[in-house]
């Protein structure tokens, strides 16, 4: 299905600011120096995201969950190009937290980190987790 918007074409939903269905915000939760987020009863997955109806790999019952900020980072990059509010450059990672899921931050430092660094989530800014490299 696609959507005009504003003149062209798009498969996004535009959301309850532009007058369509609400669209669920998956971007974790920073409260109190933690990352905030769900964990399976049955097989104990974390997830970061908020509004999951069960878990996705046994379907099994969520409940509330909080995760430490440190961990390794899994993977980062550099980004050249201006995205919403933000101008280049700046860099994302996905960090694996210690003791919960996979998050997408922003990094402090403008630049890709090395594999297996470690990383804490120090808070968030435009809605987004922002971490920093430990030294």
């Amino acid at each position: 299905m696609t959507i005009p918007v504003e003149g062209r074409v798009t498969k996004r939903r535009p959301g309850s600011a532009k007058g369509g269905l609400a669209v669920a915000d998956s971007r974790p939760v920073f409260r109190n120096g933690r990352v905030h987020g769900l964990r399976c009863t049955v097989c104990r997955n974390p997830s970061a995201q908020r509004d999951l109806p069960w878990c996705p790999l046994c379907r099994g019952r969520l409940r509330a969950d909080s995760f430490s900020p440190s961990g390794s980072m899994w993977a980062s990059t550099r980004v050249d190009i201006p995205v919403g509010v933000r101008k280049p450059p700046f860099a994302l990672g996905y960090i694996d937290l210690d003791d919960g899921p996979r998050v997408l931050a922003h990094l402090v430092v403008p630049e890709s980190v090395p594999i297996d660094t470690r990383v804490t989530v120090t808070g968030v800014e435009h809605g987004d987790l922002v971490a920093q490299v430990l030294s």
